[in-house]
């Protein structure tokens, strides 16, 4: 198992930026595909962005063209760097990891324990 650390939420205006970390230890971080994901106050939790081992992305509609999911190996750590920032970005967010893709964008590998982002109007 992994044990995963979101960091780097904050309070921003509508169309600034914010850039997320999920820093990873336990295995061996390379093999890991990494999900973002989020959950606002009383809706369910949905898939952001994704980054297979080998680099592949996926990326939810609504965050298309403003987001960026990568990764640096070395440093053992996945991001999501988020632009032109929207009041309905605004969520708890949450990264997943797993070895295989598919668990990853089904929301079944390990979980971190969120980090708060809120946009204002």
């Amino acid at each position: 198992q992994v044990q995963l650390v979101e960091s780097g939420g904050g309070l921003v205006q509508a169309g600034g930026s914010l850039r997320l970390s999920c820093a990873a230890a336990g295995s061996t971080f390379s093999l890991n595909a990494i999900g973002w994901y989020r959950q606002a106050p009383g809706k369910q939790r949905e898939l952001v962005a994704a980054i297979s081992s080998y680099g592949g992305t996926n990326y939810a509609d609504a965050v298309k063209g403003r987001f960026t999911i990568s990764r640096d190996n070395a440093k053992n750590t996945a991001y999501l760097q988020m632009n032109s920032l929207k009041p309905e970005d605004t969520a708890v967010y949450y990264c997943n990891a797993d070895p295989s893709f598919g668990m990853v964008l089904k929301g079944l590998g390990s979980w971190g324990q969120g980090t708060q982002v809120t946009v204002s109007s």
